[in-house]
């Protein structure tokens, strides 16, 4: 064979197969006026938010064909929403865009299985199914989308691939396709929020950022770490891979996955500390696990019990509600499930390695989206391995335990189909921690963190607060360790001193400043990738908080296109801030024209969204003129307010004593709720004679308290009291 002949004729096979084949298509060309980047509840939530105000040309697009993130294509139907109150763990208070998609959730629950909450699940009051989700969020949407007559386009099956900047704004973004669709979209927005799950947009635009640990020296946080001997680089809360399993009429086993070793779960088993130290682990690895299943409906409802596996983020308890054979809904989302990111494992690495050197070394939110799905191959693997381990030699030890008598076990239980996927996980990893952007202010754990145990008023209530919130500061395990130390051997995971989860914070505020970057013109984030610290991430990371993260920068792209304004321009300004705030107060929908419940902005426990005072008693707390007390979280509504408390109230809600006497001129007692209503009126009459004021200088320091304004959660409050210069009446 003439080895020149082959080659030549090869060559012409070639030209005439690319003339058969379809020419490829030239990249689409689109213009918007707000692009959101994430179709998780946090970007859909923005884009609803910017149409209600009347934003008219937005684009919404995901990665993957599901709406709703964390509540369906991360599979996390258990609604984790816990606060501290009164001695016990009750919801915090639900408000805005969360409210609406939770009362949907309940609404849709009740229609299936005849109850609102149907779990009877250790860590959530509300529970869901993933898929059925995904339609209540495409519900939610859909009176926006053009095909309805509303200003949305929504794109699936597409994430970005480059960010144009010039003059340090953001021009343009291009879109690839992911699988679902094959082209390529240029996108000229005026305006653009990242609710992407890894701020893909922030990290391709060149906006600064963070990932990984804070050490001391960053933020000077009291649980951080000095050096990076103590923690590594890459540690980050961990990702995980949420099984969805329906009871099944056939007992089965799945295959033992790839890279499965037992001895990663033997803690779901009865091993003594002899066992963990004969497989050479260190002595920190040895935790005990809690029996797998447990027959209880918690009757004193979420946390009043210890959790097993079983019921720990059960979705649907067929048994103790006497419904149908075949609907019983666990979800399994254990700490033993957890994937950490310090340390990969041998073929991991190897595989990132061949990607781009260096890329085994690198945080998960900086690797590129297909490096990702390197990583997110082996986290469900291990997942799967939990659910065979606890099919296996947990079943056994039960059946074991039973002595014959018929027990139900994981055996029972199938994954359910749902997904749509080959190996019917969802869509994605549950995200507890992404980048972190270099923002205006970068919330840090003094800001929030709880010192008394009271869990009332965070240190920094932040007068540009856009929602309110309170969590523990809540680190799974991050810290993967291998046997005898060798990345070839089987792994276990553990909490450190510097990350876990056994700290409180308390009420507090996330700042408008924290959704706008500091260096990078036509952007705002949401979702997790918000200006906080690791540490405050882990604190502000629930469906909840990413909704409404969502719902504020929506209303933030509302305000600077309607004013011409760049974010930091929005961020730096009283007007513009209390234009926002009011906005998330008291939306509106332009398009449906209802009205929306309101955002608690101030956390209090029992003010909501429908009382006739919500908007007044959160903007007098914000603007502290009137916080109705300062050691529980209520506001008490029916409270009479007592002469000094008025007083004090008015004498920093205006100077003018001719206009305290035209609003308030008589000795009836009055309760809060009127009082505040009061106090509201005399706001809208000073707003009008109000000169614009600067709420920040970005070089400078405002309220010359020596602190810059970048580093100062209060930038306008010398005395750091939470209560602003311009009406702290003892200054």
């Amino acid at each position: 064979m003439n080895p020149k002949k082959t080659a030549a004729n090869f060559a012409i096979v070639l030209l005439l197969v690319a003339s058969l084949a379809p020419a490829a298509r030239a990249a689409e060309s689109l213009k918007c006026d707000l692009l959101v980047v994430g179709g998780g509840e946090s970007g859909v939530a923005a884009a609803i938010q910017a149409a209600r105000l009347g934003v008219k040309n937005i684009l919404l697009t995901n990665d993957c064909d599901w709406l709703g993130g964390q509540f369906t294509a991360e599979g996390l139907g258990a609604v984790d929403e816990w606060t501290k109150y009164r001695d016990g763990r009750v919801p915090f208070p639900r408000s805005g865009l969360f409210l609406e998609i939770m009362t949907a959730i309940e609404s849709d629950m009740q229609a299936r299985y005849g109850l609102p909450r149907p779990g009877n699940c250790f860590c959530a009051w509300t529970t869901c199914e993933p898929r059925a989700t995904e339609q209540l969020f495409r519900k939610l949407l859909a009176p926006y989308l053009q095909a309805n007559g509303g200003p949305i386009e929504l794109i699936e099956g597409v994430e970005p691939t480059n960010v144009g900047v010039v003059d340090g704004r953001i021009v343009n973004v291009t879109l690839n396709g992911t699988g679902l669709r094959s082209d390529v979209i240029t996108v000229i927005p005026k305006l653009t929020i990242d609710a992407s799950d890894w701020g893909d947009i922030v990290r391709l635009s060149g906006a600064g950022h963070f990932a990984g640990p804070d050490l001391k020296a960053r933020f000077d946080e009291p649980s951080a770490p000095t050096s990076f001997d103590d923690v590594e680089r890459t540690e980050i809360n961990p990702i995980t891979y949420c099984l969805v399993l329906r009871e099944s009429a056939t007992p089965s086993i799945i295959p033992k996955p790839d890279q499965y070793d037992e001895r990663r779960y033997y803690a779901a088993t009865t091993a003594t500390r002899d066992e963990f130290q004969k497989m050479g682990w260190p002595q920190k690895a040895m935790k005990p696990f809690a029996a797998a299943w447990r027959d209880t409906a918690l009757p004193k409802g979420p946390y009043t019990e210890g959790p097993t596996v079983y019921h720990h983020r059960r979705l649907v308890d067929r048994r103790h509600n006497n419904l149908a054979p075949g609907s019983e809904l666990v979800l399994i989302n254990w700490p033993l499930q957890d994937y950490p990111t310090n340390r990969h494992p041998k073929h991991v690495a190897e595989a990132l390695e061949q990607t781009e050197k260096g890329a085994s070394q690198k945080n998960l939110p900086d690797l590129k989206p297909a490096q990702r799905r390197i990583v997110f191959d082996d986290a469900k693997l291990h997942a799967l391995g939990l659910l065979h381990h606890l099919q296996t030699t947990v079943a056994d030890r039960d059946l074991a335990v039973a002595g014959g008598k018929p027990i139900v076990t994981f055996r029972d239980l199938a994954l359910t189909d749902e997904f749509g996927t080959p190996d019917r996980l969802p869509l994605k990893p549950y995200v507890r921690e992404g980048l972190r952007t270099d923002c205006l202010y970068m919330v840090r754990e003094q800001d929030v963190r709880d010192t008394d145990g009271n869990q009332c008023w965070a240190r920094s209530m932040t007068p540009d607060g856009v929602f309110g919130f309170q969590f523990n500061i809540d680190f799974h395990p991050t810290k993967r360790i291998f046997q005898n130390d060798d990345p070839s051997q089987t792994w276990t995971l553990v909490h450190t001193q510097f990350r876990n989860w056994s700290t409180d914070t308390d009420r507090a505020m996330l700042p408008l400043r924290s959704l706008v970057p500091r260096k990078m013109n036509g952007l705002i984030v949401a979702g997790k990738n918000l200006g906080v610290s690791s540490i405050v991430q882990s604190a502000v990371r629930l469906h909840g908080h990413g909704m409404l993260a969502g719902q504020a920068a929506g209303t933030i792209a509302h305000v600077c296109l309607s004013g011409k304004k760049q974010p930091r321009e929005v961020a730096a300004d009283r007007r513009q801030i209390r234009s926002v705030q009011s906005l998330l107060l008291e939306p509106t929908d332009k398009v449906t024209e209802r009205k929306p419940p309101g955002v608690l902005l101030w956390p209090y426990h029992d003010v909501p969204p429908d009382a006739e005072y919500f908007a007044a008693a959160n903007r007098a707390a914000v603007a502290g003129i009137y916080v109705a007390d300062d050691k529980t979280p209520d506001f008490d509504a029916e409270k009479i307010v007592t002469p000094e408390e008025i007083e004090k109230a008015l004498a920093r809600a205006m100077k003018s004593v001719d206009m305290r006497r035209r609003f308030f001129d008589h000795e009836t007692p009055m309760k809060r709720r009127e009082f505040v209503l009061i106090l509201d009126q005399i706001a809208t009459v000073q707003a009008g004679t109000e000169t614009p004021q600067p709420f920040l200088l970005i070089d400078g320091d405002l309220d010359r308290d020596g602190i810059t304004d970048l580093n100062d959660a209060l930038p306008t409050d010398r005395d750091n009291n939470n209560v602003p210069d311009a009406v702290d009446s003892d200054r």
